[in-house]
């Protein structure tokens, strides 16, 4: 059939009027999507600052190690004026040293900011009751395990079991200290001496913050600092926490800080892209796709896609308290 100018020119207007109409559709759906996603995950939309009036509740647990993505997130809330004051939950052995000094600077950071109160379930001792302490109000329930005020520093020695099989390991050095203790040989009076030294010095820091945040003289935080673990109501008789309690403990003291406790309470994760389904460059090109717009998918985003992450069998082993790479908070 053939078409007279002015069909051909209807048409073609018609087709830039679908195009106009594909794009607006994908930008609006896009928008909508990772709204909606980033809701779920922290309560806004990060980067932008459209967080909903809202409690954080950040939860701690685990192993305690130096986390970038939960400091970055932490900041994040600091920065967030939706957020009217933070729940650190709190449920933790401990973990590294360094792992526990970041988090506490990061919470004190947060406190400076927003009214921070900590809650502690089943444990919360030694790095994990140093995270504790960064918050302006500790409570712990009466059975929580807690304390732990100390630093270890573990390692193994088979030197023994070398020589019942037989087997002999020699090593070049430039000085008796390098790579001191040795896995090999029993550590002389020397490399003791200096692994007792960093010890003694990530030990007094400690001692230092717990006098500083429970308001103790130096020598009563002595007292309390020799690695004995506490009960929740034993922790309250000797000041190392606030109150006996849970989540509800907390939110009444945020309320004596001016925070409206029926304000709604959302969990704020990590951002880990690597792990997330839901990222914003994965919803973009999945909807891209959808609407035809994005034919070509950014390299190393096409195994996002097309299914679901399924988790396998997995054998782990799980140290308990300190490890071999430095010294370690933990409940011993």
């Amino acid at each position: 059939m053939n078409l007279t100018p002015d069909q051909i020119a209807d048409r073609r207007s018609l087709r830039r009027k679908l195009s106009l109409w594909r794009v607006v559709a994908f930008i609006a759906a896009a928008i909508a999507l990772i709204a909606a996603t980033a809701l779920v995950s922290g309560g806004g939309i990060i980067g932008l600052g459209l967080t909903v009036p809202q409690i954080a509740r950040v939860s701690i647990s685990g192993f305690i190690t130096e986390d970038r993505a939960q400091l970055q997130m932490l900041e994040r809330i600091a920065d967030d004026d939706g957020v009217a004051g933070v729940i650190v939950a709190i449920d933790s052995t401990g973990g590294v040293t360094a792992g526990g000094e970041a988090l506490y600077e990061a919470l004190r950071r947060l406190a400076d900011e927003k009214p921070t109160v900590a809650t502690m379930g089943t444990v919360g001792a030694s790095a994990a009751y140093m995270a504790a302490i960064a918050t302006d109000h500790v409570i712990a329930r009466r059975s929580t395990i807690t304390g732990s005020i100390g630093v270890i520093f573990q390692y193994p020695e088979v030197g023994g079991l070398l020589d019942k099989l037989g087997i002999a390991v020699g090593e070049v050095k430039s000085d008796p200290l390098k790579a001191a203790p040795s896995l090999f040989k029993p550590p002389s009076p020397e490399a003791l001496a200096v692994i007792q030294g960093i010890v003694g010095d990530s030990y007094n820091w400690f001692v230092d913050i717990v006098a500083e945040r429970r308001d103790f003289a130096r020598d009563d935080a002595l007292v309390l600092a020799d690695g004995r673990i506490f009960t929740g109501r034993q922790a309250l008789d000797a000041n190392l926490i606030d109150a006996i309690g849970g989540e509800e403990a907390a939110l009444d003291w945020l309320e004596d800080q001016g925070v409206d406790r029926d304000l709604p309470v959302r969990d704020w994760q990590p951002e880990r892209p690597s792990r997330s389904l839901l990222s914003a460059d994965v919803v973009t090109v999945w909807l891209a796709r959808q609407f035809g717009l994005a034919p070509d998918v950014p390299a190393g985003l096409d195994r996002l896609l097309p299914r679901l992450p399924v988790d396998g069998l997995m054998s782990v082993w799980q140290a308990q308290g300190g490890g071999s790479n430095g010294p370690a908070e933990g409940a011993h």
